[in-house]
């Protein structure tokens, strides 16, 4: 895995993060809510 690459699967993460930070701020109303996060999951063979 270059160096690019693993830039910007930390990129990735940190949105994901940031997106759970704002869900979690706004959990105080009762009401549910969905969260839509894309995964992609890649097979690597070392």
């Amino acid at each position: 895995m270059t160096t690019t690459e693993k830039i910007a699967n930390a990129k990735k993460r940190i949105d994901e993060l940031e997106r759970l930070i704002k869900y979690w701020n706004n959990s105080d109303h009762n009401e549910p809510k969905l969260v839509n996060f894309t995964r992609n999951i890649e097979k690597k063979v070392a």
